[in-house]
């Protein structure tokens, strides 16, 4: 056999791993919902199963068993899932009385503005009551619930089996839940949580309880460390994380059990344990992570990455010991819950798992010729865990992140001791409070050190790029990617060459990423990627923008204009002021802003203080109807300033401030643009008197797609392009289908933020709209 060739046992892990990629995608295909899908997957098969007979090959034999009974398990499972009532209550959108036992961490998202409460949540559905027929079940579900009532359903204590009215609904695809329930009225418990949920849940609200005294970053990351508790965790925060690429850390993963078992096997050596002992302690803490973290799809995923993990470590075989034991893991997670093979969250995980068995070790080893053993792997860590999941990544966030190496190879050395220590918490809070109080502070130090390296991260200007999630995009995501990986072992045994790419990196985080193409030369209108919020830049020069609205936090704001290329902006106008609309007025500070326009309405009024502050020495004008300005190429004209007061009462934002936002009309470079800030019905409807003043090419979609809308406001504006400016995944449900239905009953295209990135209008030379899009 010749050096290149490779031995059994590497043949036996590629073999092995091709066995778990089948099943991962047979099952994939088998519970697509669609007879044709499967009928093929299922004609594939026999001809695999031909090609095996004909060759005498077993490999390929057991390829094509492997994917039959996938198809049966998946076909079964779609057959069940479609013929369960629960399936047709959902299509129905039906209501119903059920009872549930409450299997999940909740979470509860404070009211804000006109949005009441909510609380989301997961149970194990027990019987449904509904459209005239009873029975028992045992799907999955989730549950939300708003308001008061979201309250109530706050306070039910895991396990707890809960009686109430709901409405059927679809749940996510891909997370194995079989509908979500939007609760009607507060739960009534009819049966307390047993024994093992009780302690269950007594250790994690010790958790929760210990971390309360310590800061708000630490206090939200240490329970989502050790258990995946994310419910105390800011939006502001979690954005930060999935930018700097650390959003893995807040999930529930293999690596936080590789971690606690790794230090359970450390303390029980040093204790005297040995042989099958050792084994039963890590199989039991295998169990005892899985009761800790509420034994969901995802902690299952997490449970056999993280066995895969520490099977390897145990047989040194970082490399075909380890992928062998990552296509067993894969195989046997698919045909336990085929949602799984359906699911990001767990492409993540295999292929973050790949990365760190294929290639961290060999990594560290060419790095390891001119760095420090401890350093090399350190590095080799990320950057292999990277490489693997990056193509993924791009398909939830629709960004490359720059930082992500970076920002993990300083949050690494301090999610170990943050993990344990915050189990160490876990464990002793319940039983003796006042000694938890150690561990809490000293987990809480670590998480904090986290939270600062994302929100440092996220806070250069290049961390990341925006970047399209069509299939071509990703592919040459995939493709840049193989490319790294054929030019590691040229790259990472060179110091300087290593260096000097590194410094190319370093220098790019200081500098705004421009997309290829974007933006566009000539561009008139831009509406900015800002999350949930507004944000829209006329152009009025070189260099030079009007800016209406500014987000709800700085960073998006600062970044778009660096791509923009604006360096001053003049006027800054906020139509009200809600933090989605105000909130980023930081990033406008340097800009030379000399005239800030608000309405006369001042609430509320620590908002309004501050922006005053903010962009001081700007002169600053209330507007009334009929104020207008000439900006460079900006015709900014007021259209209507509701007489409503200075002052609409409290702190809070509600829908009356929402009515009282400036509408807006501009003309920028041949381009008419209407903007109404987050008018609600009532106000729209007032705005019909203004009449041919409303007609206009451009159309910023009010209050974010928001369903209080009016029809006629929409088709009195008659847009060729309309631009709806929302947060990916936003809790209110913008945009709302009845608005766009109204939206595109104008003929209008219709441009969405949350799904194209930043978009820019111009008027193209053969006199229609250009519209330019960064995904």
């Amino acid at each position: 056999m010749s050096g290149s060739e490779p031995g059994p046992d590497e043949r036996g892990a590629g073999r092995m791993l091709a066995l778990g990629a089948t099943a991962w995608a047979a099952m994939g295909f088998a519970t697509a919902d669609d007879p044709r899908v499967l009928g093929v997957v299922a004609a594939v098969t026999g001809l695999v199963a031909i090609a095996a007979w004909r060759r005498t090959s077993w490999f390929l034999a057991s390829m094509a068993t492997v994917a039959a009974v996938c198809v049966v398990v998946g076909g079964a499972r779609a057959a069940a899932v479609a013929s369960d009532p629960v399936t047709e209550l959902t299509a129905q959108r039906a209501t119903g009385v059920v009872e549930v036992r409450v299997s999940g961490a909740g979470r509860w998202w404070a009211p804000s503005g006109p949005r009441p409460g909510m609380w989301r949540g997961t149970a194990e559905l027990v019987s449904v009551d509904a459209r005239g027929g009873a029975w028992r079940s045992g799907a999955p579900v989730q549950v939300v619930a708003t308001g008061e009532v979201g309250l109530a359903w706050a306070a039910v204590p895991m396990g707890a089996t809960v009686r109430a009215t709901v409405r059927f609904g679809a749940a996510d695809a891909g997370s194995g839940l079989f509908a979500e329930l939007r609760a009607r009225e507060s739960p009534v418990v009819v049966a307390e949580p047993d024994v093992l949920n009780h302690m269950v849940g007594s250790l994690r609200r010790g958790l929760v309880e210990a971390c309360t005294p310590l800061w708000q970053d630490a206090r939200a990351l240490v329970p989502a460390l050790v258990v995946g508790d994310t419910s105390a965790m800011p939006d502001d925060l979690r954005e930060r994380f999935v930018v700097t690429g650390l959003t893995h850390l807040t999930a529930v993963s293999g690596s936080n059990l590789t971690l606690l078992l790794g230090f359970l096997r450390a303390f029980a050596v040093g204790c005297g344990v040995r042989g099958r002992w050792l084994l039963g302690l890590q199989v039991g803490g295998v169990a005892g992570f899985v009761l800790l973290c509420l034994g969901e799809p995802s902690v299952l995923r997490a449970a056999a990455m993280g066995l895969v993990g520490l099977a390897a470590l145990g047989r040194a075989g970082r490399g075909r010991h380890g992928l062998r034991f990552l296509g067993v893991a894969v195989l046997a997670v698919v045909l336990a819950e085929p949602a799984m093979s359906r699911s990001l969250g767990f492409a993540l995980s295999v292929l973050a798992t790949f990365g760190l068995l294929r290639w961290a070790g060999a990594w560290a080893d060419l790095l390891a010729r001119w760095l420090p053993r401890w350093g090399a792997e350190t590095l080799a860590v990320p950057l292999a865990a990277q490489v693997a999941t990056e193509p993924v990544v791009v398909v939830l966030s629709g960004q490359v992140s720059v930082v992500s190496v970076l920002a993990n190879l300083v949050a690494g050395p301090m999610v170990g001791p943050a993990t344990v220590l915050g189990l160490i918490t876990t464990l002793v809070a319940p039983v003796v409070g006042s000694l938890a109080v150690a561990p809490a502070w000293a987990a809480g130090w670590f998480a904090q050190g986290i939270a600062w390296t994302a929100r440092l991260g996220e806070a250069l200007p290049g961390a990341a790029v925006p970047w399209p999630a069509s299939a071509v995009a990703v592919g040459v995501v995939v493709l840049g990617c193989g490319v790294l990986v054929l030019l590691a072992p040229v790259v990472l045994p060179r110091r300087w060459l290593f260096l000097g790419l590194a410094g190319v990196v370093l220098l790019a985080l200081g500098r705004t990423p421009t997309p290829p193409g974007w933006p566009p030369r000539g561009w008139a209108v831009a509406s900015c990627d800002v999350g949930q919020g507004d944000a829209t830049v006329l152009a009025a020069g070189p260099g030079q923008a009007v800016v209406v609205d500014t987000g709800p936090d700085p960073a998006p704001l600062s970044r778009c204009l660096a791509q923009l290329g604006v360096s001053r902006v003049p006027v800054v106008v906020l139509t009200h002021l809600h933090a989605d609309h105000v909130g980023g007025a930081d990033a406008l500070a340097g800009l030379g802003v000399d005239l800030l326009v608000t309405s006369g309405v001042r609430t509320p009024e620590a908002a309004h203080a501050r922006a005053v502050a903010v962009l001081a020495p700007a002169q600053h004008v209330e507007a009334g109807p009929g104020s207008a300005w000439q900006v460079g190429d900006v015709r900014l004209e007021v259209l209507a300033a509701p007489a409503l007061g200075r002052d609409l009462g409290g702190e809070g934002e509600s829908s009356a401030e929402n009515d009282a936002s400036l509408l807006l009309r501009a003309d920028v470079a041949g381009v008419s643009v209407l903007l109404a800030g987050d008018a609600e019905e009532g106000a729209q409807t007032r705005h019909l008197g203004l009449r041919g003043a409303l007609d206009v090419d451009v159309l910023l979609v009010p209050h974010h797609g928001s369903g209080r809308h009016s029809p006629a406001f929409v088709a009195a504006s008659r847009p060729d392009v309309a631009l709806v400016s929302v947060g990916e995944g936003n809790d209110y449900g913008h945009p709302a289908a009845r608005t766009l239905a109204s939206v595109n009953a104008t003929g209008a295209v219709t441009f969405r933020t949350d799904e194209r990135g930043s978009i820019t209008v111009a008027r193209a030379p053969d006199g229609g709209l250009a519209v330019t899009t960064q995904r």
